[in-house]
């Protein structure tokens, strides 16, 4: 990276058909979803790009089953409609996997199943 080659690139640019500010996993991800579609995108961030982003973000695109335990329903029906939102928009980003949940009762395996 050149500072000076960026601040000249950017000087010349006057618009822009996108700005992210923060170079993490989700401003990258946003970032290059966008430029993928041709738009023209302006990411600012602070420090280093992906700076301490695998502590602070999961990869993992879940339905919040995990919450029916506490019997947040409101909050699995959010979840599993934004994944259905990523599966239709970002096919590139997101697929289905399949996963083991462990049960130690009779209840468990209808509860999660």
């Amino acid at each position: 990276m050149n500072r000076l080659i960026n601040s000249k690139r950017l000087a010349e640019t006057p618009i822009w058909d996108v700005l992210v500010i923060g170079g993490g996993a989700t401003g990258l991800g946003t970032a290059l979803d966008a430029v993928s579609r041709g738009l023209n995108v302006l990411l600012i961030e602070k420090y280093d790009f992906g700076k301490g982003t695998s502590s602070r973000s999961t990869k993992l695109v879940h339905g919040g089953v995990r919450y029916l335990k506490n019997g947040d329903i409101s909050l699995v029906v959010e979840a599993l409609r934004e994944r259905g939102l990523m599966l239709r928009n970002a096919p590139h980003l997101v697929r289905n996997m399949r996963f083991i949940i462990p049960t130690y009762d009779w209840w468990s395996t209808p509860f999660y199943g």
